[in-house]
């Protein structure tokens, strides 16, 4: 940002300058507030407050003592790469460790200009860099007060706020949509459930539909972190699961010639995965292999159709994830101290299943409304990388 101070209007200032603390102190429960923000109610780079809770719903302890009002900004000062900055649109309270700031001259640094800059790189990158502690370093206002940057004058703070409205105007019609369609899903998958008989997994291997369902308990021979490498055989764990497919970019990856080794756990492509320990439900088709198999941890499950003209893989991918399912999951992985379904007991589950000529259908609506969904969710994450270079480029 110091580059633009070059340009007619453009003046160097400190943050501390421009804006300042509020620190309004009320007791909540005389305060005749209802809401209060905490740190885990504000999202990284969303400037909404989309949660809080219930002032009087139970004890907030001392730090909750400073209330915010309409249009002031909230910032974490705790663990400040987090990027937590938002605007409040009611009246409530928040921790001292939650700062409450606004501009101390509106005509000169408009109120709804702040918000943006304090989303900027060149900010947050101040922010992590002045901040104090290692297990949860925090930064004081007096800190964040030395922050220098080129403050615009009014007319182009407002091309930037116009601007910056825009884009979250459209992200927010994104976040609609997903969560129409997120809702129309659930109930899409529920009447899968209830419309169909159940077959448990076990009889759908004994009357040949699928393969018996396998893991990738390696024991003795399980890979170790040091064998991993920056190309191979893509290791499959829960995390890797991720919106339905397996997110190979972040996966971990083995050298073909260890894991042609192991005696079991290869995943080929249609195979549809589940998640069976620690983390137990998440469901992924596997697609888009650059590898002729992935392989898979103790953590994953591969199901493998073998009978499509019977029943389709994706029928397995969605009903895995219908809420009658889920709840099953749910049920079997609670009987162990820590939430486990071994293969032996992933064969006593049921999954709803429908005739040949129903199936398709039923995978018509349910694969349109989840390619709703997910084209809103990448939309928003694509408005969200062009809005943060857009706002960079601006003020940088």
């Amino acid at each position: 940002m110091l580059d633009k101070v070059k340009k007619q209007g453009w003046r160097q200032v400190k943050f501390g300058d421009v804006v300042r603390q509020v620190k309004e102190r009320v007791e909540p429960e005389t305060s005749g507030l209802e809401r209060y923000v905490a740190g885990d109610h504000m999202d990284t780079d969303d400037l909404r407050i989309r949660r809080w809770g219930e002032i009087g719903s139970g004890y907030l302890g001392p730090a909750f003592h400073m209330r915010f009002r309409p249009g002031q900004v909230l910032y974490g000062s705790r663990r400040t790469y987090l990027r937590k900055v938002a605007v409040a649109d009611f009246d409530g309270i928040c921790a001292n460790t939650t700062f409450v700031i606004e501009p101390k001259n509106a005509e000169e640094l408009l109120p709804e200009f702040l918000p943006f800059l304090m989303q900027t790189d060149a900010f947050n990158d101040f922010s992590v860099k002045n901040s104090k502690g290692s297990v949860n370093p925090y930064i004081n206002f007096s800190d964040l007060a030395r922050f220098e940057f080129a403050l615009p004058p009014r007319e182009e703070q407002r091309n930037v706020i116009a601007a910056m409205k825009a884009f979250d105007e459209h992200f927010e019609s994104c976040l609609a949509v997903e969560a129409h369609g997120s809702a129309l899903l659930k109930s899409l998958l529920n009447r899968m459930w209830s419309s169909f008989p159940k077959k448990r997994i076990g009889e759908l291997v004994e009357l040949g539909l699928i393969a018996p369902p396998q893991d990738g308990n390696h024991g003795e021979k399980h890979p170790k972190a040091s064998d991993y490498v920056p190309e191979g055989i893509p290791f499959v764990m829960a995390s890797d699961l991720r919106g339905g497919e397996v997110d190979f970019e972040r996966c971990s990856k083995i050298p073909e010639a260890l894991a042609r080794t192991l005696r079991i756990g290869f995943a080929k492509p249609g195979d549809v995965l589940l998640s069976h320990k620690g983390t137990v439900g998440e469901v992924a088709r596997l697609m888009n292999l650059t590898t002729d198999f992935v392989m898979l941890t103790p953590q994953v499950t591969y199901y493998r159709v073998i009978d499509r003209a019977r029943l389709a893989s994706d029928w397995l991918y969605f009903a895995f994830q219908s809420p009658g399912f889920k709840q099953l999951l749910d049920q079997y992985g609670r009987q162990s101290t820590r939430a486990y379904i071994g293969i032996k007991a992933q064969r006593e589950l049921s999954v709803p299943i429908a005739p040949p000529q129903e199936q398709e259908q039923v995978l018509f609506e349910l694969g349109a409304t989840e390619k709703a969904v997910f084209d809103a969710m990448r939309r928003a994450r694509s408005l969200t990388v062009v809005r943060k270079q857009l706002l960079a480029e601006a003020l940088k």
